[in-house]
């Protein structure tokens, strides 16, 4: 920001006005004071005549004109006067670090008080949508800060989210409860396979209602901790209701999960539902409940954490992408044809 000062002493500027305290003073041109305006106007001297002053921002380009603005913030005063002042060099750090979010070698250390505050200012600019700046930017939080970051997260009928955010969701860490259900997801899905490697141990309820699984799907999915006792470990909760294709013979995968509290078996393909239960009371002592659990209820599991705000974000960019429906009437129009 710069400051013109002209001397235009051959002109003449005509009358002029200051604003001061809500009301409105003209300047007396020829003794320099101000015109009454009030019962007891008191002397006011502006400056002499013929001196004006002008406020010159970079014009080098738009750009450059929109950063400097940004060093500013513009109030108005009870009075009706426009006030500004500087913001704070912490704000104007912050905003430049957030801008290039994506260029940060590493967190790790860096204290977690002011790593909110980056990521959420990054997060107000979007940096965490953008295709590949976003997804590195993302791990650099997700290495340092974990489940401060994200400890739950519910994807529930939001497939083509995962559709789109494969590798962002894959970089969550430490998540603690992950709600896929209704994703239609079936047993070959990346996303399956990534939860039960080793990074998402801290895994301990886990709901898979509605996904086109199978015996296959959950052998897989055991595998891990049957094999290597690493993996899902730490399950808790498991929901696999509304999965027709799982049998009698998937169920004894479930086996391997021995810290297994709740499970949630129904409308699945079992045949011989008393003789399940009695394996399941056996082998991980779980009894049946003859009402529903409210460990199930899917309006318990939230996303929570930082990145709450970068999902919904993510939500809302893949319902813009999505086409709108073919007008029928030029589907069936299309079909009829002429020789």
């Amino acid at each position: 920001m710069s400051y013109c000062l002209k001397s235009e002493s051959l002109l003449d500027t005509g009358p002029i006005y200051v604003r001061e305290n809500g009301h409105l003073y003209m300047v007396n041109q020829g003794s320099g004071t101000v015109k009454n305006a009030t019962p007891n106007p008191r002397p006011f001297r502006l400056f002499s005549k013929g001196f004006s002053v002008e406020l010159c921002m970079n014009r080098e380009d738009d750009s450059a004109r929109r950063e400097r603005t940004d060093h500013f913030i513009f109030t108005y005063t009870k009075e009706g006067n426009l006030r500004y002042s500087a913001k704070s060099l912490f704000g104007l750090v912050l905003g430049y670090i957030s801008d290039n979010v994506d260029h940060i070698d590493s967190l790790i250390g860096f204290p977690e008080q002011i790593a909110e505050k980056l990521f959420s200012a990054a997060e107000a600019r979007q940096k965490f949508t953008e295709p590949v700046t976003g997804l590195r930017a993302l791990q650099k939080f997700t290495e340092a800060y974990g489940s401060l970051v994200l400890c739950s997260l519910c994807l529930q009928n939001r497939y083509l989210v995962i559709s789109e955010k494969l590798e962002e969701i894959k970089s969550f860490r430490e998540l603690t409860c992950l709600d896929l259900s209704c994703c239609k997801l079936g047993d070959n899905h990346e996303l399956l396979e990534h939860i039960t490697k080793e990074a998402l141990s801290s895994v301990t309820r886990l709901l898979l209602k509605d996904n086109c699984l199978s015996d296959a799907g959950l052998r897989k999915m055991t595998a891990p901790v049957r094999v290597m006792k690493r993996g899902l470990e730490n399950l808790s909760v498991l929901d696999l209701s509304c999965n027709p294709e799982i049998t009698d013979t998937g169920i004894g995968y479930l086996f391997s999960f021995k810290k297994l509290n709740y499970l949630d078996i129904s409308e699945t393909g079992l045949k011989d539902v008393k003789a399940v239960v009695q394996r399941l009371q056996t082998q991980i002592s779980l009894v049946h409940s003859k009402v529903p659990l409210k460990e199930f209820d899917h309006s318990n599991c939230k996303t929570e954490g930082w990145a709450e705000q970068t999902v919904l974000q993510w939500e809302q960019l893949a319902m813009k992408t999505v086409k709108p429906k073919e007008n029928l009437k030029s589907r069936t129009a299309a079909q009829h044809f002429c020789t």
